[in-house]
This record gives C-alpha cells, sequence and structure tokens, in this order.
C-alpha cells in the first residue's frame, strides 16, 4: 500500500495519483501538481488515501503545494485568456476556410503554451492557422483533433436520463459499445432512444451490462417452458430489473396471466415435451423470508398525517363535548316552549339573576323580584311614571272620536295613576 492524493484537471472525469509529499491535504482543496508538461493546477477530489500498488502508475508525480492566493488569482486570468483565444481562433478559422469545429482552449499555468481542441470529418490542413495564432499570442500553440464523444465530454450536459453526462462525471475512458448489449437489457433497439447527445451508443450500456448479464441468470427468457408453483406454462413476459415473470399457465381455460417472482418458478430444460409425455419436476421452491427491514423504511418515509389531534384534558375526557348539530336537532326535535319568548329548550334552565334593589321615587327600597320558575327569568312589577304630555296615537284617536264633555274609561284610568303617592314622612 502507498499514500496518495487522487485529483482532476478541469472536472473532467478521469482521476490521477499524486504522491502527498508529506502535505495534509483535504478533498476540495486546489493543489498544484507537477506533470510532464509543467505546472498545471488541479481539484482534489479524495485527500491523503492508502492505494494498491498495481493502481499507481509509476513513476508517482508529487504535489508541489497547496495554491495559494497568488496561485489562484493567475489561474483566473488564465481563464480569461481562453475565452479571448477561443474568439480570436473562431474568427481565424473563418479567414481561412478550415473545415474544422472549435470546441475548447486550454492554457497551462505557467502561461507558456496554448492547446485548442477541434473536430473535423477529416484531415485538416492547419500550419497556416498555427502560424497566424503564435504571431498573437506569442507563445507555444498545439491544436488536437478529437472525437465527438471528446467533444461531449468537454462541454457536458443532461443526458436523457435528466442527469448530467457520465463520461464528465465519472467514466474515465470510452469503451466500446454494441447493440447486443442493447438486447440484453431488453430495450428497444431505436437508435434515437439508445443512442446519447454525441450521436453514438449511450456509454450506460455499457458498464451496466454486467449487472444485467447476473440477472438473466436468475429468471426465464421470454417464449420458455417454465414450471411454477401452480403449475406448467409460457413466459410471456419478464422483468429482469423486477426479477418477476407473467406466465400463461396450461390449465388456465381462458388468456389470463400469473405474475412470479424469480425463485416460484424455473425453466424446464428441453422445452416443451412432446405429446404424451409427462414434463420433469424440476422446481424446489424455498419461500422467502419476510424482509422486515423494508418495512421499517417505508414507516419512516411513510407520508405524515397533516391533522394535529387535540390534546384531551381531564374534563373533556370525562365529559365529550356535544355536537353543535346535535344540539339543533333536539332543538328542531322538541321545539320551544310556547309563550316562552326566551327561546330555551324544555329541560334547559337558566340559573337564577341576583338583582340588587332599585330605590322608588319615594325613597322606598324595591322589593325582590319574584321569580318566574316556568320561563325561567324574573319578573318585574311595573313602575308608576308620571303622566306625559305626548299621548299614544290609539288613546288620541279614542278621545277624539267620545262625545264633549265625557272622557273616556281609558283617561279616567291613566288620570287615576297619575296621582302621586304621599311618602313615609308626608301626613
Amino acid at each position: 500500500m502507498i499514500e496518495v492524493v487522487t485529483v482532476k484537471f478541469k472536472n473532467r472525469g478521469k482521476c490521477y495519483f499524486f504522491a502527498p509529499n508529506g502535505l495534509s491535504i483535504r478533498s476540495g482543496d486546489r493543489v498544484i501538481v507537477e506533470t510532464s508538461k509543467g505546472l498545471e493546477i488541479a481539484d482534489c477530489c479524495h485527500g491523503n488515501h492508502m492505494a494498491e500498488e498495481s493502481a499507481v502508475v509509476q513513476p508517482l508525480r508529487p504535489v508541489v503545494r497547496i495554491a495559494t492566493h497568488d496561485d489562484l488569482r493567475v489561474a483566473e486570468i488564465n481563464k480569461k485568456r481562453e475565452k479571448e483565444a477561443l474568439e480570436i481562433c473562431k474568427k481565424k478559422i473563418e479567414e481561412h476556410g478550415l473545415d474544422m469545429n472549435l470546441v475548447d482552449v486550454e492554457c497551462n499555468f505557467e502561461g507558456n503554451k496554448t492547446t485548442f481542441f477541434f473536430t473535423s470529418s477529416g484531415r485538416v490542413d492547419f500550419r497556416e492557422l498555427v502560424k497566424d495564432l503564435a504571431g498573437i499570442f506569442r507563445n507555444r500553440i498545439e491544436l488536437r483533433q478529437i472525437g465527438v464523444r471528446d467533444e461531449t465530454k468537454m462541454l457536458g450536459g443532461i443526458g436523457i436520463c435528466g442527469r448530467p453526462y457520465c463520461c464528465s462525471q465519472f467514466l474515465e475512458d470510452f469503451q466500446p459499445v454494441s447493440t447486443k448489449m442493447a438486447k440484453v437489457q431488453s430495450l428497444s433497439l431505436n437508435p434515437a432512444k439508445i443512442s446519447g447527445a454525441c450521436g453514438r451508443l449511450m456509454c450506460c450500456l455499457r458498464y451496466e451490462q454486467t449487472a444485467y448479464e447476473d440477472l438473466v441468470k436468475k429468471v426465464p427468457k421470454q417464449g420458455a417452458f417454465v414450471e411454477t408453483i401452480d403449475g406448467y406454462g409460457t413466459a410471456v413476459q419478464v422483468n429482469l430489473l423486477r426479477q418477476t415473470v407473467k406466465v400463461r399457465l396450461d390449465t388456465d381455460t381462458d388468456d389470463s396471466l400469473h405474475l412470479y417472482k424469480a425463485n416460484e418458478l424455473c425453466a424446464v430444460p428441453g422445452g416443451r415435451p412432446k405429446d404424451g409425455e409427462e414434463p420433469p419436476h424440476v422446481l424446489h421452491y424455498v419461500p422467502e423470508e419476510p424482509e422486515e427491514e423494508i418495512e421499517e423504511a417505508r414507516d419512516e418515509w411513510s407520508v405524515p398525517s397533516l391533522v394535529v389531534p387535540e390534546p384531551k384534558t381531564e374534563e373533556s375526557a370525562e365529559k365529550p363535548a356535544r355536537p353543535e348539530k346535535a344540539r339543533r336537532s333536539r332543538r328542531r326535535r322538541g321545539g320551544e316552549k310556547k309563550g316562552d319568548k326566551s327561546g330555551e329548550n324544555k329541560g334547559e334552565q337558566r340559573p337564577e339573576k341576583k338583582s340588587e334593589p332599585r330605590a322608588e321615587r319615594g325613597g322606598e327600597a324595591a322589593k325582590k323580584k319574584p321569580q318566574n320558575h316556568k320561563s325561567g327569568k324574573a319578573t318585574v312589577k311595573p313602575v308608576k311614571l308620571e303622566p306625559q304630555s305626548a299621548e299614544p296615537k290609539s288613546e288620541a284617536k279614542e278621545n277624539a272620536g267620545s262625545k264633549p264633555g265625557r272622557s273616556s274609561h281609558s283617561s279616567r284610568r291613566r288620570r287615576s295613576h297619575a296621582r302621586p303617592k304621599s311618602g313615609p314622612g308626608e301626613g
């Protein structure tokens, strides 16, 4: 085992091992490393760790230092130079009329070399272009032709799966991909569905092939004669990822399909036997044990209840509150008492109210008001008041209709009530 650090250049997928050179480097730090082309700035994706000697390519180059403030400032200046060089090179390509597509530009950390990456369908004579660029930038110029896959890796983007391109994230090199891999993975052979943004077959078909080869060994092929726990039948549809098979049983009169797991059926070697021959018994069914861990995980990720229960007190637990609808329904069924202006229910009585004594005009204290037990309210005796000048309309009409010199019965009563009472001290 040997101590190394893992770094990436411009976050372009491939990782390289370097010797830490006695430095304590953490993931995410920017470091200055020594390469075959000189000093370069890189991003550390894995700090000090141990690696097997067989995985390290010798000679192992060292890390010079952790990037300082000045090193980061130089890196920012090189980025600005790269943008300017990209625009200048595109104009020169148009002037020379070359059939090439400029992809990216890289300026090394020391600033003595500029590399231009381009794609083209054939060979390009760019000798005159190199002379013009060398006269403008006054350093070493290198033009490198790359393929469409390298172009996609440099530019990056989002694939049809909704994630960044695998080549720009973690793939270190490109491996050959064939349509046979799409057949094994039960994918459509439509080129538009199995091709990436670069126009070639998707890289995921390659690095997922080993997983699909292991899954294919556990389930029968589509159309195979199988034995299930319910009898013999034909495999109609196979789902490799879920490890399930839909089977049409020979005992069914209709075309109904039955779903089985991979351990509940087995392919019969030799296929369907001839008429009159009994198929061999090849299934050894072992029921699966219930997975308790998965159930616990489902409980943790279940949708929480959005209704918060009200806290129960001792009074609410002993006497549950009556719903308002029940009260209204009882009130409608029972009705109100006739002549009861309070609108109370029959069985309900309001508590008695204590009334303070009121003084009358003569200075006597009023007696306590008697209670009306039927209605549940206190009755108040009428207080005799002085006659007012304005008479009610009904009495004015009666006085107008009576004969002169004679007063009506109501007027006599009013005059009798209008006499003031004598107080206790008057004699």
